[in-house]
C-alpha cells in the first residue's frame, strides 16, 4: 500500500469528484419551481391573467416581454419577477417610473400571495398557484469546459445543449469570473462549426474606431497608417463562431453595423463601399442587464431582440457552494503539485471554508485562490459570507486622536483597500471599474492617483 506522499494527485481529485456525485447529484434530480399567476386589476390590461412557466417573468411595454402592457409609463422593459431559493422577488429593471411593491418603491423586493404591483397605470396582483412546472435540467455534471453539479448549473447546461444543436444567437449573462467565455467556446466545440474558427473579441477593451477596425476590417487606404488590407474578426471567423464579450460596452456609432451583421449577415470594410457576406454565428456576452441598457436609450431595442433570440444566465458561485469541492477537484490536478499540497487544498476543512466563503470573483477567484495557496504554501485567509470582522489592516481606533483625524484615517484605509480589490475583480481595466462601482471614470482616476494605485 503507497504512503500518502505517493498517492497520485489525480486519483485525489477522482476520489473527491465521486463523493460529490454521491451528495450532490441524486438521480432524477429536477428543478421545480411552484407556478404563480398575475392578474391585472387596473390600467391597459385590466381584467386579464398570465401564468408562470419559468423562474423568471419579465413585464415592460416591450413585445419580448412575458407581460406586455402598452402604457406610456411603462418602460420596455420595466421588471421581472424572479423565483429563488423558493420565495419570490421582483427586480426593478432601472425603469423610468420605478416600480412599487404593497405601495413601497423597490429596486428589488420580495413579493408574498397578493402583493399588489404598481407600475404606470396598471396594478397587478401576484398570487401563487398550487401547481408546478418542472424546468430542463441536464443529466450532465459538465459542458465542455464548465463543471458543476447543483441544479442551478444543470440547467444552464441544459440551455447550452440545446444552443450547441442550433445556429441561433446567443446572450450568456453572469457576473465576472462566471465563465461566459468558457460557455461560449464549449458550444463552439459542441457545435457542428466546430472546425472552423472561434474568435473572440472584447469590447471593453478599445477605443471605438480600433473595435471597428478589429470586427469589420479596412481597406488600404483607409486611414493614416493603414497601408494595408486587414481582415476583420467575422471574415476571420468565416464559418465559425465570434464571441461578443462585454457586448453591452458597445458605443452607439458600431450598433447599426453589428445589427447589419446580425439581420443580413453582411460586413462592410473600413474604407470599402462593398458588402461582403460572412457567414458566422454570434455569441455575445456581458455582466450587465441589457435590458437596462435599452431603458437607458445606450442599446438599441433592436440590438437587444437580436442578441437575446436565447439568454442563458450563469449563476454567481456563491448560489452553488455546492459545486465547490467539484471545481477545486478540477483545478488541482493542473496546479502541478505533490500530493501532499494537493491533500492540504482538499481537506474538508478547507473545502468547507471555500464554501462558506463569498467569491466575488466567482470561478476565476477561486481558482487564484488556489494558485495562491501553493505560491505561499499555505492555505489563504478566506472572508465569509457571514462574517463581520474587521479586517487586521484596519487602523486601530484612538480616542486620543481628534474625530475628524480619526475618521479620515479609517476612511483613506477603507477607499485604498476597496479600489484595489475593484482594480483586481476588472483586471486592471479603470473604465470597467468606475462602471461596476458606479462612479466617473476621471474621478475614479484621481482617486487612484491620491492611493498610489495609479501613477
Amino acid at each position: 500500500m503507497r504512503s500518502d506522499e505517493e498517492v497520485d494527485v489525480s486519483e485525489l481529485a477522482a476520489d473527491l469528484a465521486a463523493t460529490t456525485e454521491l451528495l450532490t447529484h441524486p438521480h432524477g434530480a429536477q428543478q421545480v419551481v411552484q407556478v404563480y399567476h398575475i392578474a391585472a386589476l387596473e390600467g391597459p390590461e385590466a381584467d386579464k391573467r398570465w401564468s408562470s412557466s419559468n423562474s423568471r417573468f419579465a413585464i415592460g411595454a416591450h413585445p419580448s416581454n412575458d407581460l406586455v402592457i402598452d402604457d406610456g409609463a411603462v418602460s420596455r422593459f420595466h421588471c421581472e419577477i424572479r423565483i429563488k431559493d423558493r420565495r419570490a422577488w421582483l427586480a426593478d429593471l432601472d425603469s423610468r417610473n420605478g416600480t412599487l411593491v404593497d405601495g413601497v418603491a423597490v429596486g428589488v423586493g420580495g413579493l408574498r400571495d397578493s402583493s399588489l404591483i404598481r407600475l404606470g397605470r396598471s396594478v397587478l396582483r401576484f398570487q401563487f398557484g398550487t401547481e408546478h412546472v418542472a424546468l430542463a435540467v441536464s443529466e450532465s455534471r459538465s459542458f465542455g469546459s464548465l463543471v458543476g453539479s447543483s441544479v442551478a448549473m444543470r440547467s444552464a447546461f441544459a440551455l447550452l445543449e440545446r444552443a450547441a444543436k442550433s445556429d441561433i444567437t446567443l446572450l450568456i449573462e453572469g457576473e465576472t469570473g462566471t465563465g461566459k467565455e468558457g460557455a461560449a467556446e464549449s458550444v463552439h466545440q459542441a457545435s457542428a462549426r466546430r472546425d472552423k474558427p472561434f474568435v473572440v473579441v472584447d469590447c471593453s477593451a478599445m477605443p471605438t474606431n480600433l473595435l471597428e477596425s478589429e470586427l469589420f476590417g479596412y481597406e488600404r487606404g483607409a486611414f493614416t497608417g493603414a497601408t494595408s488590407r486587414h481582415v476583420g474578426a467575422f471574415e476571420e471567423a468565416q464559418g465559425g463562431t465570434v464571441f461578443l464579450d462585454e457586448i453591452g460596452e458597445l458605443s452607439q456609432e458600431l450598433q447599426p453595423k453589428l445589427l447589419r451583421v446580425l439581420e443580413r449577415k453582411q460586413i462592410r470594410r473600413l474604407g470599402s463601399n462593398t458588402y461582403l457576406p460572412v457567414d458566422v454565428r454570434v455569441i455575445a456576452a456581458t455582466n450587465r442587464d441589457l435590458r437596462v441598457l435599452v431603458n437607458e436609450g445606450t442599446l438599441r431595442s433592436d440590438i437587444y431582440y437580436r442578441l437575446a433570440v436565447l439568454r442563458i444566465i450563469l449563476p454567481p458561485l456563491r448560489e452553488r457552494p455546492e459545486d465547490i469541492p467539484e471545481l477545486v477537484g478540477c483545478f488541482v490536478p493542473a496546479l502541478g503539485i505533490d500530493a501532499t499540497q494537493a491533500k492540504e487544498l482538499l481537506s474538508e476543512e478547507l473545502l468547507a471554508r471555500m464554501q462558506s466563503a463569498v467569491w466575488p470573483g466567482n470561478v476565476r477567484e477561486l481558482r487564484n485562490y488556489l494558485e495562491r495557496c501553493v505560491v505561499l504554501e499555505e492555505a489563504m485567509p478566506l472572508h465569509d459570507a457571514g462574517s463581520a470582522e474587521p479586517s487586521p489592516n484596519t487602523p486601530p481606533i484612538d480616542p486620543r486622536v481628534p474625530y475628524s483625524d480619526a475618521k479620515r484615517a479609517v476612511l483613506n484605509d477603507f477607499e485604498r483597500r476597496y479600489f484595489e480589490a475593484l482594480l483586481k475583480l476588472h483586471d486592471g481595466n479603470v473604465s470597467r471599474a468606475a462602471r461596476a462601482c458606479g462612479m466617473d471614470r476621471v474621478y475614479l482616476h484621481r482617486l487612484l492617483r491620491r492611493h498610489g494605485l495609479r501613477g
